[in-house]
């Protein structure tokens, strides 16, 4: 197992500890996987041989083998016991090496290892959690609890200046438990991350969920990083899908945990202008009554679905289970503490621009809480008539055109939605991004790119 084993010396003796005399035979433990590794060495040579004898070619293969095989049972045991499994009681032991399967780096690759570590490193490490496998791995991970995550780090440590490159879950460019990975990557490395959609086409087929590739190497100048927008195509495009990537530059001071989803200076600009209304923190995580207060207006939004629709209303909407009238698993609420400020709260919600933010930010996957937290609001849009008079609007338009969603499902029952088509209030939400361009700044130019974002697949059969 890549994530159980030794990388380094170091390692094997920070496990060691103070036990005096295992510590004293390491330096044998070094001495022989040098030996490996001259033995590793001139096996490759006769390989590459013209006149290979077979005799003396399998006489060379049956002792590196048997070297790197009492090397691996030495070190094997040391780590068992760091696990607190002793090598003495073989039934655990091996029950222990079943489970985890160490792979000691530090023996396999130890010229490599000695010389500073791999030249390039990619990969595409699975997508779990830590959780779902049946292994610890043997080092305290610093990105959480995720495998991905962890396969990186371990790249990073067996790498050393190594160019790299992985694609993983875009949770890398969008999530708090992957901000210590992204320092990691960009620490005295040049780094660039791409960001792909899973939907209408994605780049597995067995895999709904976003993805991220990124591009590390090397740089003499403490680095810079890089980014692209979100990436949506069809499945007829994938052959000039990675000719047509392009970077734009972002700042590695970033306000939040999340790399930037840019796709050109236009929406940098936007960016900035967003951002800086924000400046002392004015967004609604200080207005949410979650955090504010527990009285006030309350607004109703839906943690997951809506693929290119966030829908926030002030009415809980209608859910009936098996005939009986309740409540939608994935309704959640925030509240508003003035009553005045919910029309305005949910316009500037259901915005272009707030699903531009959602874009840029999120992982693209739920709607949670800190999604919307973090939006910056200048304070006077909630005070502004023409956005709340909007809200209304908005809202009376979306109970106009809405209609009851029937499921028939074996785990759940037959279940009844109340289902928003969005799209067919666009142009109420157009007006909305006129009226709130005023209070953010934006040019004309920044104004018509967030009023026709996404326009492609958020309206579809409409255009």
């Amino acid at each position: 197992n890549t994530l159980v084993g030794f990388t380094l010396m170091d390692e094997v003796k920070e496990t060691l500890g103070d036990d005096v005399l295992k510590r004293a035979n390491l330096p044998q433990v070094e001495e022989r996987a040098e030996i490996a590794d001259r033995a590793f060495r001139q096996f490759q040579a006769m390989q590459r041989g013209a006149n290979l004898d077979a005799s003396d070619f399998s006489s060379a293969k049956v002792t590196l083998r048997q070297r790197l095989d009492d090397l691996r049972t030495e070190l094997d045991g040391y780590l068992a016991e760091d696990y607190g499994v002793r090598a003495s009681r073989k039934g655990e032991y091996r029950k222990w090496q079943q489970s985890h399967q160490p792979f000691h780096w530090f023996i396999e690759f130890y010229g490599i290892i000695q010389r500073g570590g791999f030249d390039v490193i990619v990969g595409n490490p699975p997508y779990l959690e830590v959780k779902d496998v049946p292994y610890k791995p043997s080092f305290a991970p610093q990105a959480g609890a995720t495998v991905h995550a962890i396969c990186v780090e371990r790249s990073i440590a067996l790498g050393g200046t190594a160019n790299m490159s992985m694609i993983l879950p875009m949770s890398l460019v969008s999530t708090q438990r992957m901000r210590s990975l992204q320092w990691s990557l960009e620490a005295g490395r040049d780094c660039w991350y791409a960001n792909f959609a899973w939907r209408p086409a994605k780049l597995f087929d067995a895999v709904n969920r976003a993805l991220s590739i990124f591009v590390t190497a090397r740089a003499r100048d403490g680095g810079q990083t890089f980014t692209t927008g979100y990436r949506k195509w069809n499945s007829e495009d994938r052959d000039h899908l990675m000719p047509a990537v392009k970077y734009v530059r972002c700042g590695r001071e970033r306000d939040g945990f999340w790399v930037p989803k840019l796709s050109d200076g236009l929406e940098a600009s936007i960016l900035q202008k967003v951002q800086s209304v924000g400046r002392p923190m004015q967004s609604l995580a200080v207005l949410g009554g979650s955090l504010v207060s527990k009285t006030g207006a309350t607004i109703y939004y839906r943690t997951t679905g809506g693929l290119y629709w966030k829908v926030f209303t002030d009415f809980a909407p209608d859910f009936v289970l098996d005939g009986v009238p309740g409540k939608s698993s994935r309704e959640t609420t925030f509240t508003v503490p003035q009553k005045k400020h919910a029309p305005a709260a949910i316009a500037t919600l259901s915005s272009n621009l707030f699903w531009w933010w959602y874009t840029l930010t999120s992982n693209l996957r739920d709607l949670n809480p800190i999604d919307w937290q973090l939006f910056p609001v200048p304070l006077s849009v909630l005070d502004d008539r023409d956005v709340a008079r909007l809200g209304r609007r908005y809202v009376n338009d979306l109970k106009r055109n809405s209609e009851m969603l029937v499921r028939q499902q074996k785990s759940t029952g037959r279940t009844e939605t109340q289902s928003f088509k969005v799209s067919k209030s666009k142009p109420i939400i157009d007006q909305v991004d006129i009226a709130l361009a005023t209070h953010y700044g934006f040019t004309a130019e920044e104004l018509d790119f967030i009023i026709n974002y996404d326009i492609k697949y958020r309206m579809g059969a409409e255009l």
